[in-house]
């Protein structure tokens, strides 16, 4: 358990301009308008408080629209060396990403990830951890479920239908196919960190995110 405040109590930051440009000038024209994109269950989003955000990863759209299109944003890990480009580094940084050095270890990213639930951040979490071609979870890793251990953090599980087939492996270009996210609700942290625990809980994420996934593809 996390010796932090908790996480009724934790407020969460609040967007920053750059951010909030971000989602109206560029991810939302995208998602919304290219990829006729919607979302479902946005109800089901707690607003305050730490959130370990759990979604199947298909294309790199995944992290910009899991970012911005859940009503509170999401903070992701991203290279360390992103943050050394101009513009491209004071943009994600204001977005919530965070950096990882190259070869860090999983001690030192789970920990990163851990001090920025402990702010009161959403963090997101591909379950897989790489993009898999068929847009589905199918090797899911217990990192989600350790940071929810950690930090007493719920776990939302998201579906994203159809990235894969917008911009997955092997497609240099889009293509034009609607895109939309399905909420789940919120799952409670694992009871403990046994790995028992841990691959219960995780389990228990992929089998309700494939479950979204199994309501159908859109045309």
């Amino acid at each position: 358990m996390s010796s932090t405040t908790p996480s009724t109590l934790v407020i969460t930051p609040r967007p920053s301009l750059t951010y909030k440009l971000v989602s109206s000038l560029l991810v939302f024209p995208i998602f919304r308008g290219l990829f006729r994109g919607s979302t479902v269950g946005n109800n089901r989003v707690p607003r305050q408080g730490p959130l370990v955000v759990v979604a199947n990863h298909g294309s790199h759209l995944d992290p910009p629209l899991l970012g911005h299109a859940l009503g509170r944003p999401v903070a992701f890990m991203a290279k360390a060396e992103l943050f050394a480009v101009p513009v491209l580094g004071a943009v994600i940084r204001a977005c919530g990403a965070y950096p990882v050095r190259r070869g860090a270890s999983d001690r030192e990213a789970i920990r990163i990830a851990t001090t920025r639930l402990d702010e009161g951040w959403a963090t997101g979490v591909f379950l897989d951890g790489t993009r898999q071609p068929d847009g589905r979870v199918n090797h899911p890793l217990p990192g989600a479920a350790l940071l929810a251990a950690r930090t007493s953090a719920p776990l939302l599980p998201v579906a994203i239908v159809n990235s894969h087939r917008a911009l997955g492996s092997g497609r240099n270009w889009p293509r034009l196919v609607p895109i939309q996210l399905r909420i789940g609700e919120p799952i409670p942290p694992p009871a403990g960190r046994r790995r028992a625990d841990l691959d219960a809980t995780t389990a228990e994420v992929q089998r309700r995110i494939n479950a979204m996934l199994d309501q159908g593809i859109l045309h």
